[in-house]
């Protein structure tokens, strides 16, 4: 059953929904692109991880041993410093917890005669990368300045509306030549310095096939977006896991959106 939007979905844009999606886009983009991926190059799964510590004080769950008191029979001389006889001081457990977040991007290769050599990377934005304060941000930022600086081209898709903008294209800029919009790419091309290549997507849009450069000589590889969507949701949970019409749309959805969403929801019940 596809989903009853034409493009990308806000319901899925809820933070309980949303990390689901975004790791199984990113499997099926992958998928997308090995099948249309020109001999040599080819598309491999890569990872960013990191660690999160958070800190809750418990009480103690272990018995404190303390020090015996003389029997009151055998009387014994005071010693000249008593710390045995000082009660053991029971101590504030801390536990910490380590939880262990995956980030997955795809990579796309080529191997020649040198070896194996990257092409590109292709970033599906998460809710950590458009979080100011979270380390998942800063890790994607310090990736991004990496690929910016190196012969690596940079593709970046945004399938979020809230948040601090993340991509590498100025935001400014990006509206100033395409207006509003609400869902972005951005193809930052190594060769092309100053050049980024963004589609705009907005909410009533269907997702547009994109192109993503390759090695000079080489043709860009075309990405439909909707074809690895329409894949990605009817493969996933969500059909059955989104009570459309009732479940709020997070980040809320404007006036005219919402109306405009009501109008879709209504069309598809009939």
């Amino acid at each position: 059953m596809p989903s009853p939007f034409p493009g990308m979905d806000p319901y899925l844009e809820s933070p309980e929904i949303f990390p689901d999606f975004h790791d199984s886009f990113i499997t099926y983009l992958r998928e997308a692109l090995q099948a249309n991926l020109p001999t040599p190059y080819f598309a491999a799964l890569g990872r960013r991880v990191w660690i999160e510590v958070s800190r809750r004080s418990i009480g103690p769950d272990v018995e404190v041993l303390r020090g015996q008191a003389p029997s009151p029979r055998r009387p014994e001389p005071a010693p000249a410093v008593a710390v045995a006889d000082l009660p053991v001081a029971r101590p504030v457990i801390i536990k910490v917890s380590h939880d262990e977040f995956r980030e997955p991007f795809v990579e796309i290769y080529t191997r020649g005669e040198e070896g194996k050599r990257l092409v590109a990377s292709v970033e599906v934005l998460s809710l950590a990368n458009k979080t100011p304060g979270e380390h998942g941000r800063d890790l994607y930022r310090k990736k991004q300045r990496e690929l910016l600086g190196s012969r690596v081209h940079l593709v970046e898709i945004d399938f979020l509306r809230a948040g601090d903008h993340a991509t590498a294209v100025p935001l400014e800029a990006a509206r100033d030549a395409c207006g509003s919009f609400d869902y972005h790419v951005s193809v930052r091309p190594f060769d092309d310095l100053d050049t980024f290549h963004v589609y705009p997507i907005r909410l009533e849009d269907r997702l547009p096939p994109i192109a993503i450069p390759l090695l000079s000589g080489d043709p860009p590889v075309t990405l439909d977006l909707q074809a690895v969507f329409d894949r990605c949701y009817d493969a996933g949970p969500y059909a059955r896991e989104v009570r459309y019409g009732v479940d709020a749309v997070v980040p809320p959805l404007g006036p005219d959106r919402a109306a405009w969403a009501e109008g879709i929801l209504g069309a598809e019940a009939k």
